[in-house]
């Protein structure tokens, strides 16, 4: 094709990159309304395109130099205000969609926190009147004998190396919490029965070390990091009974708009844990077994939750 006619067909959609390319120089991206966005990404590669056929088959040096700083202009302001809107949005995501997120299922989180509370119950009550029921909750009778039959603080064994047993319980947690919402799959009863087990676990560990006299350290030790810990484990499971209640009961939409929704929901509850659980190992690894007064430790465990709350109750909500 002759220059001076591929210039003649070509240079309103340079002209028109020009002008959104100025346009962005005075907004972000993200102002920009849904239609130009579409057109600059679409005249940015059609520009592209140019250039290339500029340098195959023309002459001209001057055409392919200003094609070539266009096409570089536009990449530039394309892909840096990508990388600006990838920030913005996880700024919003914490900020405001997942504190939102958390109050629109908290049905779904209290159900599991129930469930957690009720076995927790059932396996303190039944290990205080008899210390064999520990067994039938999982704990092996012989971890009883070395442990809270001989009065061995074992968290304490966390101050012999702080950051590997952080980084353990951190990888710890996160697990446990996938698999929580993980079970949702089986129609959320999975998820019914990781809490039951958990808090039946946790609430005969707590019987077992009332019976040998210092339970009231090892409810000190969990204070400090276990308003984090364990909230993000309702809300694991809070998530998992999402994508269980999505499947036997849709509701008016079908189950896979039902799923694709709730799915949403559960994901976002399940990507804001995670920084809260690194958090959660921190304090776990480092402060819950430290020699310090049990008043800090409670210090810790009451701001904390106080700010988690504050944080996931205020958090994103629309100006009145």
């Amino acid at each position: 094709m002759p220059t001076d006619r591929f210039i003649r067909e070509r240079k309103g959609a340079w002209q028109r990159l020009e002008d959104l390319l100025t346009l962005l120089e005075r907004m972000s991206l993200r102002r920009l309304h849904r239609e130009e966005v579409r057109e600059l990404g679409r005249i940015y590669r059609r520009t592209a395109s140019d250039l290339a056929i500029a340098r195959a088959e023309s002459r001209d040096p001057r055409l392919v130099d200003y094609l070539n700083s266009l096409v570089i202009r536009a990449h530039g302001r394309i892909y840096r205000a990508g990388a600006l809107e990838g920030g913005h949005r996880v700024r919003d995501f914490f900020v405001r969609d997942f504190p939102r997120t958390f109050r629109r299922t908290w049905r779904y989180t209290a159900i599991a926190f129930a469930a957690f509370i009720i076995f927790a119950a059932i396996g303190f009550l039944g290990t205080w009147q008899d210390v064999e029921f520990s067994e039938v909750v999982g704990i092996d009778a012989g971890w009883r004998e070395m442990n809270t039959d001989a009065g061995v603080r074992w968290w304490e064994q966390l101050n012999e190396a702080n950051q590997i047993g952080g980084a353990f319980i951190m990888t710890n947690n996160i697990w446990v919490m996938f698999n929580a919402f993980a079970y949702g799959a089986l129609f959320g009863v999975g998820t019914l029965y990781a809490m039951a087990f958990n808090g039946a676990l946790i609430g005969a560990v707590l019987a077992l070390t009332y019976r040998a006299g210092y339970g009231h350290e090892l409810l000190t030790f969990m204070a400090g990091h276990g308003v984090i810990e364990l909230s993000c484990i309702f809300f694991a499971g809070g998530a998992g009974l999402l994508i269980g209640s999505a499947m036997l009961m849709p509701g008016d939409l079908s189950r896979l708009d039902a799923l694709r929704l709730r799915g949403s929901q559960a994901i976002q509850l399940i990507v804001g844990c995670v920084p809260l659980l690194v958090l959660a190992g921190i304090i776990e690894g480092f402060i819950s077994p430290a020699p310090i007064s049990p008043l800090y430790k409670i210090g810790v465990a009451a701001m904390t939750g106080v700010a988690l709350y504050t944080y996931l109750l205020l958090a994103g909500r629309e100006a009145r």
